[in-house]
């Protein structure tokens, strides 16, 4: 999913159109697999009508739809509106004026966050490299995306740092390389490339790179520094170039992992591996971490996303103490 589809080099399609005015603007290959998304459900909902022959009613009508018909979240609306605006004001140079439609009003959900003794739990039934990606989720503020993307080149031992490339919204960060994780990713790193090595030997070895890299730095793909810290177990050819290669990690395997670790916990509430994440952020802030420092570390564009981390923290109700902890 993190491999664009190939377009024509002269696309004729609109929706092919439209994915190339996309990647001309460097926004990330999710950014484009959303956009394209919202865009084909709004089509589809005006009978197939081309976006050229509408505008700002049509769309009024889609987002009042969504959330009178459809029932979807505040955020949900949002990325529909995004989508919208980017086709009309970027791709078709129609801006869309004084849009009035009916905005959801679904309260945000406070994200669900381990306590300190859950995600020690959680980590304690994962195993070798999943524990690995568990630990850096929770000790790094990664997203599973990110953590199964990360190439040899992005572990920097020496400033002892962890470099997230094409992050969401397209943005790279830096982020903190825990101490206790230096030695297992020396060491996972060192398996990544002997089997890197081995794939050379059998003709194999080339890794996937984005395709202006590609053009740029021909043999790049067979180089250590860009081979996959966590690599899939098993050489596969990619329906898209056709290329037989060893990909990273499938989310859905080490997600899976993760819901049986979780299970085998008792942890009842609902958790994922974003929870680590959510869990990461709840921890600095305890620990008296500024809202600035940790929205740079989680990659957020708005503090106002980060603020949400301060309704979850230890003492729920805002640190008060109860009258019957005071009785009883």
């Amino acid at each position: 999913m993190d491999i664009p589809t190939p377009i024509p080099a002269q696309p004729t399609r609109f929706l092919d159109q439209l994915r190339g005015f996309i990647r001309l603007r460097g926004l990330a290959y999710k950014t484009e697999l959303t956009y394209v998304f919202w865009i084909k459900r709004f089509i589809r909902f005006q009978d197939r009508k081309h976006p050229r022959s509408m505008g700002t009613a049509e769309v009024e009508a889609f987002l009042s739809h969504l959330v009178l018909q459809a029932n979807v979240s505040v955020a949900t609306q949002r990325v529909a509106l995004n989508a919208l605006i980017f086709l009309y004001r970027e791709f078709l140079g129609t801006p869309l004026d004084n849009l009035q439609y009916e905005v959801a009003r679904k309260p945000k959900r406070l994200p669900t966050v381990f306590s300190a003794e859950e995600a020690r739990s959680v980590i304690s039934h994962l195993e070798g490299e999943y524990q690995l990606i568990a630990m850096l989720l929770y000790g790094a503020g990664l997203r599973i995306s990110e953590a199964l993307r990360l190439r040899v080149k992005d572990v920097d031992f020496g400033m002892q740092q962890l470099i997230v490339r094409c992050g969401k919204g397209g943005k790279d960060r830096i982020t903190l390389l825990p101490d206790r994780l230096i030695e297992p990713l020396r060491l996972q790193i060192e398996s990544a490339l002997h089997l890197h090595q081995s794939d050379l030997v059998k003709g194999f070895g080339s890794v996937y790179m984005p395709a202006g890299l590609a053009r740029k730095y021909p043999s790049a793909s067979e180089e250590s520094a860009w081979q996959y810290v966590f690599p899939a177990p098993d050489l596969s050819i990619d329906p898209r170039s056709g290329i037989r290669r060893r990909h990273h990690l499938i989310d859905r395997t080490v997600q899976k992992h993760f819901k049986i670790a979780i299970n085998a916990s008792g942890i009842r509430k609902p958790a994922g591996s974003h929870t680590f994440r959510h869990s990461f952020a709840t921890r600095l802030l305890e620990a008296g971490y500024d809202l600035r420092t940790i929205q740079k570390l989680l990659g957020h564009s708005d503090v106002r996303t980060t603020e949400i981390y301060t309704h979850v923290v230890r003492k729920g109700g805002f640190g008060v103490r109860s009258p019957v902890d005071e009785a009883f």
